[in-house]
């Protein structure tokens, strides 16, 4: 259990301190960091070129800067990224890649050059009618394009032997991350609704080789203990992000574990699984293509709400939360296709409108509070 706990206890608090673990990781394994901002960067050739890739979800910050390139009404995540850009958080970055999945990402790209001239930015557009070859061939394209430009760049050459191997290693990590979330929903009292969180979002700062062997250690050491009984509200959570972490605090209080996700930052990342044939290219391609029930990838029959009503099924859940990033436009477009599919399957919904530079959560606790006593 001391294996375990020590453990989790190290991964939250990688988590909860970003620069410091990043910090560490570059000094640990002697690589200088990527940025990649989200959703679907391919972290696998910035691995292969030898680099460290850091996830760039925002983060809780006083927007000042920020404001003489993006609106108010633009989302948090984005508006913390420049604005630490700005600042010279991110000085040792040797380039950020930024794919354009929404409208705010398209100016990102932009704005980045401008606001933030030290760190060379590589921009990424991938295809809406993802379901032709013609939208495979041209995100094969893109992803060698990727590479050619991470190599002017830097200048490290990224030999293909290596995208092969950093392919394979992405491949683990996405296994281990399906096991964990699998084996983590029968422990809901040890791996509670923010640990799992910060479990998930330590590996946006470390080597994924490092990481991927601490959260295998976890999934086996819990694996090795009984399932807990749990009398509380299991729930699933949709929507970008789950952050801030404080609200998290308030399921807890409320006895309430999430017991699966369709979150952006977390389940998304790695719930589809690869293709078997292919070259590496191909392979790597196809997971994009066939990724379903995503807002920021068009599809044209929308499976987000019958995929949430499985999870339900498949977990025991009682109700969904959705975790709406303010201002997030795809989500938001989103909302009321899979809210009539829940509502018409007598899925209760917990709608939260969230901000990453949040004071106060006295409402928010409210409504998680209420919400608890409707479905208990």
């Amino acid at each position: 259990m001391s294996i375990l706990k020590d453990t989790i206890e190290k991964l939250e608090h990688r988590a909860l301190n970003p620069a410091e673990t990043i910090a560490a990781s570059i000094a640990e394994t002697g690589k200088d960091a990527v940025g990649c901002f989200p959703i679907y960067t391919p972290e696998e050739i910035v691995y292969a070129g030898g680099f460290l890739p850091v996830g760039m979800w925002g983060g809780k910050t006083e927007i000042k800067l920020a404001d003489k390139y993006l609106q108010g009404f633009c989302c948090s995540i984005m508006r913390a990224n420049l604005e630490l850009g700005m600042r010279g958080t991110y000085h040792s970055l040797k380039a950020v890649i930024i794919p354009a999945l929404c409208d705010t990402l398209k100016c990102m790209c932009e704005n980045w050059k401008v606001a933030v001239p030290d760190i060379p930015m590589i921009g990424l557009v991938y295809p809406q009618t993802r379901w032709t070859k013609a939208s495979e061939e041209y995100l094969i394209a893109e992803f060698k394009r990727i590479r050619t430009d991470l190599e002017k760049v830097t200048g490290t050459l990224i030999h293909e032997e290596k995208v092969k191997q950093a392919f394979s290693l992405y491949e683990e990590y996405r296994a281990a991350m399906r096991d964990f979330v699998e084996v983590a929903r029968e422990y809901p009292i040890t791996i509670h609704a923010k640990t799992r969180h910060l479990m998930i979002k330590a590996g946006y700062f470390m080597d994924k080789a490092i990481y991927t062997r601490e959260i295998k250690l976890i999934t086996e050491e819990l694996k090795k203990m009984p399932k807990e009984d749990f009398d509380g509200i299991k729930v699933v959570t949709t929507g970008y992000i789950g952050e801030p972490v404080e609200i998290l605090d308030i399921f807890t209080e409320n006895n309430m574990a999430v017991v699966a996700d369709d979150i952006a930052q977390e389940s998304r990342q790695y719930r589809t699984v690869s293709r078997e044939s292919g070259d590496v290219w191909e392979r790597m391609a196809g997971r994009i293509i066939d990724q379903r029930g995503c807002t920021f990838l068009c599809e044209e029959k929308k499976s987000r709400g019958q995929m949430l009503i499985d999870m339900v099924k498949a977990t025991g859940a009682k109700a969904v939360v959705v975790c709406m990033m303010k201002f997030c436009d795809p989500e938001e477009f989103d909302y009321p296709v899979y809210k009539a599919q829940l509502e018409e399957a007598g899925i209760p919904i917990l709608y939260l409108e969230l901000d990453q530079q949040i004071e106060s959560f006295e409402q928010i606790r409210t409504r998680i509070q209420s919400f608890a006593e409707m479905v208990d």
